[in-house]
């Protein structure tokens, strides 16, 4: 699949704003933390990921029925779902200037009971966009950081109607906002993600 910028703009894959919010100080402290001792960009996006992948615990996986959706609440309660610790990710790369891009598929509940949306991230290296899945890996799911073909959590299956969505988002879908955003709770967070975009 070939994936495309939203913008040709690439400060815009740069950019803070109130969802990727990499000034923060919370934000701040973590990258900090995580580049000391990394040899490069590459290994320190690696260690950003396997941050995120690995000590955010996606809420669902756990039981939590918060919702965060900023990038310096998901680091500081170390909670969300999909889209939450992709904001977190691109916060924590774009922080080190790694162009950092928010991309989408629309995938199968696990019981088979509808679509939902499901967010990523990819991560601009030698010239190309590489797609990123930091939802958390458990029995079934084994994500890598990989800039050598994907390993991500799922591939879509077209004859499910799922589907790989090939635009990079410099900020979160509107729908996708705005559902975690008016969400109390995560079950209702759930019954208002949007079910493709």
């Amino acid at each position: 699949m070939e994936l495309i910028q939203e913008t040709s703009d690439l400060s815009a894959y740069l950019a803070a704003d109130e969802v990727i919010d990499h000034h923060h100080p919370v934000v701040r402290e973590v990258a900090a933390r995580l580049a000391k001792g990394v040899a490069d960009s590459y290994a320190y996006a690696q260690a950003a990921y396997e941050f995120a992948r690995d000590t955010i615990p996606h809420s669902q996986d756990v039981g939590d029925l918060r919702v965060t959706w900023r990038a310096s609440d998901v680091l500081e309660r170390r909670t969300g779902i999909c889209h939450a610790k992709a904001h977190a990710l691109a916060a924590l790369l774009r922080a080190e200037d790694i162009p950092t891009a928010l991309c989408y598929q629309s995938l199968l509940h696990d019981d088979g009971s509808g679509h939902a949306v499901h967010g990523l991230v990819a991560v601009r290296f030698n010239g190309a966009w590489h797609r990123q899945d930091c939802r958390g890996n458990k029995p079934g799911v084994d994500a890598q950081f990989s800039l050598d073909g994907e390993r991500l959590a799922w591939i879509p299956d077209r004859e499910s109607s799922e589907v790989d969505y090939p635009v990079l988002y410099a900020e979160p879908h509107p729908a996708v906002l705005r559902a975690l955003k008016e969400a109390p709770d995560r079950p209702s967070l759930g019954r208002t993600l949007p079910t493709a975009l």
